[in-house]
Formats: C-alpha cells, sequence, structure tokens
C-alpha cells in the first residue's frame, strides 16, 4: 500500500501557504514553505511514517532530489591562504555589497584628501629643513668658541641629569595605520630606559591621540597637554617652546628631549628622538653617575637634505661645520647666542610638527589607498559569491518546478 506526501507552496506578496500530508493522516497538517516561490512537489512511496520532514525526498525518474527546510545562515566570509569562501544568504551578500560600496566610496574620498594635503606638507617640510640645520649648525660653533671662556648661557648649561621632559607629538586622529601606536611605543620605551637609569622623568603631550593615551596612564607624569592644529604654526611652536624653555631654565628638568615622527618619503616615516636641550654635543648629556643619558637612536646629528634636494642620510657622527678664524662678530658672541636660542627652539619645534604632520597625512593616505584595494577585491569576492548564488536559486527553483510538473502527469 502506497502512501503519499503532497508538498505545495504558494508564494505571493501576501501570502505563502504549505500544505503536507503525511502517510497514514487524514488530515493535512500545514507547513511552512521550504523556500520562497511557486513550488509543487509530490512524494509518492512506501516507506512507513517519517516524523521529520527534511529526511522526506521526491523520487523523480529524470532529476530526484531533496525537500530541505529553509534556514536562514548568516554571513561568514572564511580566508585560507589562497581563495576567499564566502558562506551567507542572497539578500546577506546584497546587504553586505552595498555596505561594502559605502565604505569604498568613503576611504577613496579621505585618500584623495590627505593625498592633497600631504603635498602642502611635504613641501613646508622641505623648505623648512635647510634653514633649520644651518642654524643648528652655526650654533654649535658659536657655543663650541664660547665653551672656552667663562661666560654662562643657561640654555647651554651641561648639569648632572636628574630629570628629563619627553615632548611627545601624535596626531589629532586616527585612520592613519599604526603612525600614533609607534610614536607612543617608541615614547614608552624611552621612558622605560630612563626609570632603568634610575632618572625622573615627565611628559608633555602634543596631540588629541597621545592626550587620550597617557590621560589614562596614572603611573606617567604629565606637565601638559596641548591639543594640536590642523597646520602647524609659528604661535602653536611657540606655547610649547616657552614651557620647555621655563622647564629648563628653572632648573625643574634638566634634559628635554622631543618624540616625533621623522619624515623620509610618502611611504616611509620613522620616530626618533631628538635633544633639545641642552645644546651640546652628543654624549656629554650624563645623569649623576657620569652615565650617558642620550638615546642610542638620537637623530639630532643627521643630515637631510643635500644640494637642495629631498634626501635623507644618517650619520654616526656629526660633521662640525667649519668657520673661517678670520671670521668676526660684530656683535659680541653671548648677545647673538641669546638671541638664536629662542629662534633655535621655535623653529624645532616648528620643524618636529611639521614633519609630524606629514607623516600623519602620508600613513593615512597609505591607510586609506590599502582600505580602498581590499574593498575593491572583496566586493568582488562577494559580487561573484551572490551571482553563484543567485544562478543556484533559479537552477534549485527550475528543478522543483519541472519535477512537480512530471510527477502530476505520471499520476494523471
Amino acid at each position: 500500500m502506497f502512501s503519499s506526501v503532497v508538498v505545495l507552496s504558494f508564494s505571493t506578496v501576501q501570502t505563502q501557504i504549505g500544505v503536507l500530508v503525511l502517510p497514514g493522516s487524514a488530515e493535512p497538517v500545514l507547513q511552512s514553505p521550504p523556500a520562497t516561490g511557486f513550488i509543487i512537489a509530490m512524494w509518492v512511496s512506501a516507506k512507513p511514517s517519517i516524523s521529520n520532514i527534511s529526511s522526506l525526498s521526491f523520487n523523480s525518474h529524470q532529476k530526484p532530489f531533496r525537500i530541505l527546510p529553509h534556514i536562514s545562515l548568516p554571513c561568514d566570509l572564511s580566508q585560507s591562504s589562497q581563495t576567499t569562501q564566502v558562506y551567507c544568504g542572497v539578500r546577506e551578500l546584497r546587504g553586505r555589497i552595498d555596505a561594502i560600496k559605502n565604505t569604498h566610496k568613503i576611504t577613496e574620498a579621505m585618500k584623495l584628501v590627505a593625498a592633497a594635503r600631504v603635498r602642502r606638507a611635504q613641501e613646508a617640510v622641505i623648505n623648512g629643513r635647510p634653514f633649520s640645520e644651518t642654524l643648528v649648525e652655526m650654533l654649535y660653533h658659536i657655543n663650541e668658541q664660547l665653551q672656552l671662556e667663562d661666560i654662562d648661557v643657561p640654555l647651554t648649561n651641561v648639569r648632572p641629569i636628574k630629570k628629563v621632559a619627553l615632548v611627545v607629538i601624535t596626531g589629532d586622529r586616527g585612520l592613519c595605520g599604526n603612525f600614533n601606536n609607534l610614536v607612543i611605543k617608541k615614547a614608552e620605551t624611552r621612558l622605560s630606559e630612563l626609570k632603568n637609569l634610575g632618572l625622573d622623568y615627565t611628559v608633555i603631550s602634543v596631540g588629541k591621540k597621545g592626550n587620550s593615551y597617557f590621560r589614562r596612564r596614572d603611573n606617567i607624569p604629565v606637565d601638559r597637554f596641548i591639543e594640536g592644529g590642523s597646520f602647524p604654526t609659528v604661535k602653536e611652536a611657540q606655547a610649547i617652546a616657552d614651557d620647555v624653555f621655563s622647564l629648563f631654565v628653572s632648573e625643574e628638568v634638566d634634559k628635554v628631549e622631543l618624540v616625533y615622527t621623522k619624515f623620509m618619503s610618502l611611504v616611509k616615516s620613522d620616530p626618533v628622538i631628538h635633544t633639545l636641550l641642552p645644546l651640546s654635543p652628543r654624549g656629554v648629556v650624563c645623569d649623576v653617575n657620569g652615565n650617558c643619558v642620550d638615546a642610542m637612536e638620537d637623530e639630532f646629528f643627521r643630515l637631510t637634505t643635500k644640494e637642495g634636494k629631498f634626501f635623507v642620510e644618517r650619520d654616526s657622527v656629526r660633521a662640525k661645520m667649519e668657520l673661517s678664524p678670520l671670521m668676526q662678530f660684530e656683535q659680541d658672541p653671548i648677545q647673538i647666542l641669546d638671541a638664536m636660542m629662542p629662534l633655535y627652539l621655535n623653529s624645532q619645534i616648528l620643524k618636529a610638527l611639521q614633519e609630524s604632520l606629514a607623516s600623519e597625512l602620508a600613513s593615512r593616505m597609505n591607510a586609506m589607498s590599502n582600505a580602498t584595494d581590499n574593498a575593491v577585491e572583496l566586493k568582488k569576492t562577494l559580487s561573484i559569491a551572490y551571482n553563484r548564488g543567485r544562478q543556484a536559486k533559479i537552477t534549485s527553483e527550475l528543478l522543483e518546478i519541472v519535477a512537480g510538473a512530471e510527477a502530476l502527469t505520471q499520476l494523471d
């Protein structure tokens, strides 16, 4: 004796009806349809009664297939070493593709904005470097001449180091790769070195990202938080220089260091440590025990321009400027040095701010470029999966219709 199961599914805009007649049952049982669409299927078999609808199958002479319940699976994108596989419903795929398109527009716009701004920042860095480096060379020469005389210059006094101030320059915004993390990590490493030397330290934080980080670190003393601007100005550099000057002259700190990101090129930048005060040759600044407290990566003596071209070269020993012994100063050298020291502080801090901004914009441009490329690649992968899903769904519906029609023909 044959038992019969008939599965009917009619899908309209407002109604979905499923009718299931189980073997040995006189009354039909309403059941949700396996999938949306117009499906007619009939199963004829002499098998005993079953309770699990997912195990029902339609046996046709042409195309046997299984009637599976509709299960909405969440999106799952798994990426192996060679290919990217997407496990997701068609509707979810469509939503993800739309979201990635919007993200692609945002990252592309941010990339273009950063590219436009980094050109201006790069020009400011290149134009300012020759002046600041020549000024430093001149100050070193004058300072060396004054070492032979009994003259007291506050900003050049080398005294035993008990406390060091770190001026940490970070960015104001994110979405720039690991730019801020590298600067903060550099500062943390330097603070650990000072702690191991038994020296006290304080931090002057410049930039919102650095301010947010150091405010959450109660174990790191911070002298002042300074908000950065959209573009470095002389006024902003003057505010930092005044704070540094007051700390050093009042002997609250014995050494001041700049921690910022050195702009190498549009694709490379490195966090560096720059000895700002006192103005003295590297290796002379020592702690109370006579140990050198200069950072091993101190970039103070690097020359970064050659013949007016943008070029970076790392030198282990600073090349001294040799002035003619016949050179005469119209004013007293101490007056010249006193007049040039404020200019030195402002120019060095402004240079660090400009290089940090150029590095941030270059890092953001590269990060947004990578994000844009990843969005294009992911959109392509999801589009392929979406088209395959639509094709499989349409093929399945056609097979169900053909098989149902074949079954009805055999009954007639």
